[in-house]
């Protein structure tokens, strides 16, 4: 026997010793079924103690209280991809909102309201409701928002917030208390009045509401929970991980627009960029025939690279 037949019927009794190790060694299915069930863990959640929203107190001692509370921490943990959707644009869109708030007189934890309402998107609702803080027309337009074919001021973060604010004012000032302030941006002041009366109860936490209002300020608690504690509920990121404003500058425009995608080229951007930042822009033209002023936010130089189509041909 040549020495090449002597090798390879070595490797062919290395290969048979290596695959019936292999067959020992692999763990059958129902060991490997366990395996999958200890590795991935479930855990219930410890309630948070001293729970407050704009600093009044939640009674998480009374037990219909505490399930509510209990349910909504762990939709909002559990729902791992949401949530961590939630965290990165807050970081890009909380420093919009918060001076705002502050501005205003209302509480902080408002900004959570808006976390919930539309997910910090310009979201639309099936009732027609629109932007971040998801605002009626009627409601828009009643605050002074400009709301047309042209232009929809609901999907302006800044006047939007502001209405928002003021809506929530005049809410406290209605009803003496933030939280059912809160309730009320869900169901209406008049619907949280009617409940009240008919329940004799002033309170939120006292009173039996329908499903959505009777969580939405739980939901609210548990985002401000989570996203003020996100390590503690297991959501780990880095800074760089999270999305990021792209510094701006607003030009003045007090003239009809007939092409905003000819406008946006003199700018250098295309008019994709330029209703990314001017979602309130609904449409490729402005009239403007009472020549109102605008003002146009354009991102700074540098952070949008336009992508030459040709190159990859």
């Amino acid at each position: 026997m040549d020495l090449r037949n002597i090798l390879i019927g070595a490797s062919l009794v290395v290969v048979c010793v290596l695959g019936i190790n292999a067959v020992q060694d692999a763990p059958s299915d129902e060991n490997q079924e366990k395996k999958m069930i200890n590795d991935y863990n479930v855990y219930a959640l410890p309630m948070p103690e001293d729970l407050d929203f704009a600093g009044e107190p939640v009674p998480i001692e009374m037990p219909d209280i505490y399930e509510r509370m209990d349910r909504e921490l762990l939709v909002n943990t559990y729902w791992q991809s949401n949530t961590l959707l939630l965290l990165k644009r807050a970081n890009k869109y909380f420093p919009v909102i918060e001076p705002i708030l502050a501005e205003a007189g209302v509480p902080d934890d408002f900004k959570y309201l808006a976390v919930i309402e539309s997910g910090l998107t310009n979201a639309v609702s099936p009732a027609g409701a629109r932007g971040f803080w998801q605002i009626m027309e009627s409601t828009g337009k009643e605050y002074g928002l400009e709301i047309n074919d042209n232009v929809d001021e609901r999907y302006n973060i800044e006047k939007s917030t502001r209405v928002a604010a003021e809506y929530l004012k005049k809410s406290k000032e209605r009803f003496g208390s933030w939280t059912l302030a809160a309730a009320a941006y869900n169901a209406g002041n008049y619907g949280v009045d009617k409940q009240r009366e008919r329940q004799d109860v002033d309170g939120y936490y006292d009173l039996l509401l329908g499903e959505e209002t009777g969580r939405y300020v739980f939901r609210i608690l548990a985002l401000k929970e989570i996203m003020s504690n996100p390590e503690k509920y297991g959501f780990n990121f880095r800074q760089k991980d999270l999305y990021k404003d792209v510094p701006s500058y607003k030009v003045k425009v007090d003239t009809a627009v007939t092409d905003f995608a000819k406008f946006a080229q003199d700018f250098d951007i295309n008019y994709k960029i330029l209703k990314i930042h001017n979602p309130w822009l609904r449409e490729t033209h402005l009239n403007n025939k009472s020549r109102k002023e605008y003002l146009i936010e354009l991102p700074e130089k540098g952070y949008y690279s336009p992508v030459d189509d040709s190159a990859a041909e």
